[in-house]
C-alpha cells in the first residue's frame, strides 16, 4: 500500500527525470568508446558534429555532444561530470531550470549544453552574476572549450566596446546580466552598425538563475544622461529634511475602526520600513510650505519641492551608509542588497542619487535623464532559447513558469548532505546576538574547525571584526570595501583553522575548499548573523558548507532588534522572553519564533513578487514601443532602402494637415498653409485651390514632384553616390533617437504620477498604457514631421574647385 502512495505521490520533477533516463544511459554507454579515442579524434567530433548538424537537430546530437565534451572534461580538467550533472545538463538543454544544491559542480554541468548550443555558431552567452564569477569560469572552462576547438571569452565592467564585439564573436562568452543588458541598450542607440557589439540573442545559460531572473528583475536596466539642475536646491532639501520630525502612525483596533475612528499621524513624516515607504503628515506639510515660502504643496508648481522633500526624507530616513550604499573618494557608490557587492557606474534616478551626496556632504553631480531602459524579464525573454541553474529555485517555480516560460526540475545530488544544520538562537537584542556570536567562534575556533561568518551588511561585518580582534582572534574580512581581496580571502576561507567575516560577496557561486585538517574537524561551521529577507539567500549561505558530500554545520543567530523581526512584529514575541523568566544574554529556541521568521520572509517575498510584477507589467507598454523603434532603427542600420517610408510620411503629413485645416465643412487656406508649407515648402495655397476637384490629390503629387527634384539636384551634385538614400536614413536615425529619449524621459515621468489617478476611480495600468500610446503616437507624428522638413531644406555643398 506505502508502494501504491509513493508511486502516486511522485513529484513533478520524478516525472521528468525520468523521462530523460534513457538518454543519460546512452551518454553513459558512450563513455568506453569514447575513451579509447586518441586527442585529435575527439577533438574532430566537434566539426563532425557540425556538419552533421546540417542535416540533424541538435536534440539528435545531444547524446553523442554530451558523452564528448564529458570525455574532455575528463582529459582537460581532471573532473568528469557524474551521472546526475548529466541530467542537469539534458534538462537546461531543454529550456528548463536545473535546481542542483549548492556545491554539486553546476560550473562543470553548463560545459555540457554550452558545447552542445555552441556546434550551432550563433554564439551562446552564459549568465554569471558578477564580474569574479565570469572570470573565473571562463578561464577555467574555457580550457575544455578551446581543447575541443570552440572559442571561448568573457566580458568584464571595464572592457572598451572594440573589445566587447571580439568577445561577443566567440562561440561562447562568458558575461554578467548587467553588462549583457547594457550592451543591448547601447546597441539600440548605436549611429552605425559597425558601432554594435552584439551578435544576436540566441541561447544563454544563466547561472544562479533565481538571483538574476528574480531578485534583481525588480529594478530595471537604466542607461542615463544628465540634464541641468542646481545643486543648492538639493542641500536645501537636506537640510529642511534634517529639521523634520519623524513621526509613525497610530494603528486602530477592530472596535475603534467599526466605531468610525480615524488613525492618526503624530510628526512630520512617516517612514515605513516594512513597505519601503514614506509620506508627509499635514503638519509636516504646513511646515515645508512655511520654509520655502509657498502657499499649497499640492500646486503643479510646487510639485518639484514636494517631490524634492520626499526624496531627502528617504535619503535620511530609509537609506543607510554602510548598507544600501557606501562613500568612498568623494563619491556614494551602490551596494547591491543581493550579491554585497558595489555597483560601479549605478546610480538611483529621479534625484534620489543626489539627496544622498548631499546627505553625505559629497559632491553633488547631475541629475540622470533615462536615455534607455529595459526590464530583465523583457530582456531575457527576447533570446530564441534560454535555460537557467541554481541551488535554489523551487520556491519561485510559479513566476518562473509565468513570466519566463521555464519550469524547475530538481536534480538529485550525487552523494547524500551530512551538513547539520543546526537550529536558530534567538536573543533579545543585537547587543546580545553579537557577543553570542564571538563566544561561539571562540569555542569552535579552538578545535581549528573553519569558520565562516555571514553577514547581511558592511556595518555588522566591521563591527563583529572589531569584537574578534578584542579577543585576539585573527581573521579576514571580505566585503564592498575590499573586493580585489575576494580571491585570496576565499581561497584561504577552507583552511584549518581559518576564520571569515563576509557579506553576501561570499554567498552565491563561491566554492570554499577544505584541506583534510579541516573536514576531520567537522568542516566548514557556517554562522549566520541574521535572517534575509529571502529564504533563498539564507539557503546560499548555509550551501557554502556541506559540498559534494563533505561535513559541515550551519547555524543562525537572530535577535528581536533584526530589521525583519522588528518590522513584522517582534513585539509580541518580547512578552515570551519576559514570560519565560529568560536572564539578559540567555537565548530561545521556540517554533513559534521559528514560523514567525518564516512567515515573514514569505510575506516579504510576497511583496518583492508583487513588485516585480507591477514593474513588468508598466515595462510592458514600454515594450511594445521600443519593439517598434528598434526594429525600424535596425532596418536604417542595415542600410536597408527607406524611400518608399519617406514616401509614405510625406502622404501622411498632408492627410493629417489638411483634416487639421478644416473650419466648419471646409479646408482654411491660410490655416493649411501655417500648417504644412513650414514642412513641405510647396507654393502658397489660395482659397480657390482648396475648392477645386482633386485638391488633396494634387498636394501629394505636388509634394512628391518637389522631392523629386531635390533628388535630382542632390544626384546631378553627387553623381553614382546614392546620396539621397543616405542622407534619409541618417536624418531618419537622428530624428528618432531624439525623440525616442523624450518618449522614455516623458513615460517616466508619466509612471511617476500616475497613481494620482486611482483616487478617480480610475486603473492606473490601464491609464499608463492609453496615455501612453497616445504620447506614442504623438511621437511618431514629431518623428515624420522633422524628418521630412529636414529632407526638403537639404541642398549640396558647392566647392569652388
Amino acid at each position: 500500500m506505502e508502494n501504491i502512495y509513493m508511486k502516486f505521490f511522485k513529484t513533478h520533477s520524478d516525472h521528468e527525470l525520468k523521462r530523460i533516463k534513457k538518454t543519460v544511459k546512452q551518454i553513459l554507454e558512450l563513455q568506453p568508446e569514447y575513451a579509447q579515442l586518441s586527442d585529435e579524434q575527439l577533438k574532430s567530433k566537434t566539426e563532425e558534429f557540425k556538419q552533421r548538424l546540417k542535416e540533424e537537430s541538435l536534440n539528435d546530437l545531444l547524446p553523442e555532444a554530451y558523452a564528448a565534451i564529458r570525455e574532455a572534461d575528463k582529459r582537460v580538467l581532471g573532473m568528469e561530470p557524474f551521472p546526475v550533472q548529466i541530467m542537469g545538463g539534458i534538462i537546461m538543454s531543454q529550456g528548463r531550470v536545473a535546481e542542483m544544491c549548492t556545491g554539486e559542480g553546476k560550473t562543470l554541468v553548463c560545459t555540457l549544453p554550452a558545447y552542445l548550443n555552441a556546434l550551432t555558431g550563433k554564439g551562446v552567452h552564459v549568465v554569471t552574476v558578477n564580474d569574479y564569477l565570469a572570470k573565473r569560469d571562463s578561464d577555467q572552462m574555457g580550457q575544455v572549450y578551446e581543447w575541443m576547438g570552440l572559442s571561448c571569452g568573457c566580458i568584464t565592467q571595464d572592457m572598451e566596446a572594440p573589445d566587447r564585439k571580439v568577445q561577443y564573436a566567440k562561440d561562447i562568452t562568458y558575461i554578467t546580466n548587467n553588462e549583457l543588458g547594457f550592451d543591448y541598450l547601447r546597441d539600440n542607440m548605436a549611429v552605425r552598425k559597425s558601432q554594435m557589439v552584439q551578435r544576436g540573442l540566441h541561447f544563454c545559460i544563466i547561472d544562479e538563475v533565481d538571483s538574476v531572473l528574480i531578485d534583481e528583475a525588480r529594478t530595471p536596466l537604466i542607461i542615463s544622461g544628465t540634464k541641468f539642475c542646481s545643486k543648492g536646491k538639493y542641500l536645501a532639501f537636506d537640510r529642511f529634511a534634517k529639521m523634520l520630525e519623524r513621526g509613525e502612525t497610530t494603528e486602530l483596533n477592530k472596535i475603534d475602526y467599526i466605531s468610525g475612528e480615524m488613525g492618526t499621524d503624530s510628526g512630520d513624516y512617516v517612514a515605513d520600513e516594512k513597505d519601503n515607504n514614506l509620506f508627509l503628515t499635514e503638519a509636516g506639510v504646513a511646515k515645508i510650505e512655511e520654509m520655502f515660502h509657498i502657499g499649497n504643496l499640492s500646486d503643479p508648481e510646487n510639485l518639484s519641492i514636494q517631490h524634492g522633500m520626499v526624496n531627502a526624507l528617504r535619503a535620511n530616513a530609509l537609506m543607510h551608509k554602510d548598507k544600501d550604499y557606501v562613500v568612498r573618494d568623494d563619491e556614494v557608490l551602490l551596494v547591491d542588497t543581493f550579491t554585497g557587492r558595489i555597483m560601479p557606474g549605478r546610480r538611483f534616478s529621479d534625484g534620489l542619487h543626489q539627496a544622498l551626496e548631499a546627505k553625505e556632504g559629497v559632491s553633488i553631480r547631475p541629475e540622470n535623464k533615462t536615455l534607455a531602459t529595459i526590464s530583465f524579464q523583457n530582456f531575457f525573454n527576447k533570446y530564441e532559447r534560454k535555460c537557467g541553474m541554481t541551488g535554489t529555485g523551487q520556491t519561485e517555480e510559479q513566476e518562473f513558469r509565468d513570466i519566463y516560460g521555464m519550469d524547475v526540475i530538481h536534480i538529485p545530488t550525487n552523494r547524500p548532505i551530512i551538513r547539520k544544520d543546526l537550529n536558530d538562537s534567538v536573543y533579545k537584542t543585537k547587543a546580545e546576538k553579537y557577543a553570542a556570536i564571538v563566544k561561539r567562534v571562540r569555542k569552535i575556533h579552538k578545535k581549528g574547525q573553519p569558520i565562516l561568518v555571514g553577514t547581511e551588511t558592511i556595518e555588522v561585518s566591521e563591527i563583529l571584526s572589531e569584537m574578534l580582534l578584542k579577543k585576539g582572534i585573527a581573521h579576514n574580512v571580505l566585503n564592498a570595501k575590499n573586493p580585489e581581496m575576494e580571491a585570496a580571502i576565499v581561497a584561504k576561507a577552507g583552511q584549518f583553522g581559518a576564520v571569515t567575516i563576509a557579506t553576501n560577496m561570499a554567498g552565491r557561486g563561491t566554492d570554499i575548499k577544505l584541506d583534510s585538517r579541516s573536514k576531520e574537524a567537522g568542516g566548514l561551521y557556517v554562522i549566520g548573523t541574521e535572517r534575509s529577507e529571502s529564504r533563498r539567500v539564507d539557503n546560499q549561505l548555509r550551501g557554502r558548507s556541506g559540498r559534494q558530500g563533505d561535513p559541515g554545520v550551519s547555524k543562525f543567530f537572530i535577535s528581536l532588534e533584526d530589521d525583519l523581526l522588528r518590522l513584522f512584529g517582534s513585539e509580541k514575541y518580547i512578552s515570551i522572553f519576559e514570560n519565560l523568566g529568560i536572564k539578559d544574554g540567555m537565548p530561545i529556541e521556540h517554533r513559534m519564533l521559528s514560523r514567525s521568521v518564516e512567515k515573514a520572509q514569505k510575506k516579504v517575498e510576497e511583496n518583492h513578487f508583487a513588485s516585480r510584477k507591477s514593474l513588468l507589467e508598466y515595462d510592458q507598454v514600454n515594450n511594445d514601443q521600443r519593439e517598434i523603434i528598434y526594429r525600424e532603427r535596425l532596418k536604417v542600420l542595415n542600410g536597408e532602402d527607406i524611400h518608399s517610408d519617406i514616401l509614405y510620411m510625406i502622404d501622411s503629413i498632408i492627410d493629417r494637415k489638411v483634416i487639421e485645416s478644416y473650419e466648419g465643412n471646409e479646408i482654411s487656406a491660410k490655416l493649411l498653409n501655417d500648417n504644412l508649407l513650414p514642412i513641405i515648402p510647396l507654393p502658397t495655397i489660395g482659397d480657390a485651390d482648396t475648392k477645386e476637384d482633386d485638391f488633396v490629390k494634387s498636394l501629394h503629387t505636388s509634394a512628391k514632384v518637389l522631392y523629386q527634384k531635390k533628388e535630382a539636384l542632390m544626384e546631378q551634385a553627387y553623381p553614382n553616390e546614392h546620396m539621397m538614400r543616405e542622407i534619409e536614413r541618417t536624418l531618419l536615425l537622428k530624428t528618432v533617437d531624439k525623440y525616442w529619449q523624450q518618449q522614455i524621459d516623458d513615460m517616466d515621468q508619466l509612471r511617476q504620477g500616475i497613481h494620482m489617478v486611482s483616487y478617480g476611480q480610475k486603473d492606473p495600468k490601464l491609464e499608463y498604457r492609453l496615455q501612453g500610446f497616445s504620447m506614442f503616437n504623438a511621437m511618431n507624428d514629431n518623428i515624420q514631421e522633422d524628418t521630412v522638413q529636414l529632407l526638403y531644406q537639404v541642398a549640396p555643398v558647392i566647392h569652388d574647385n
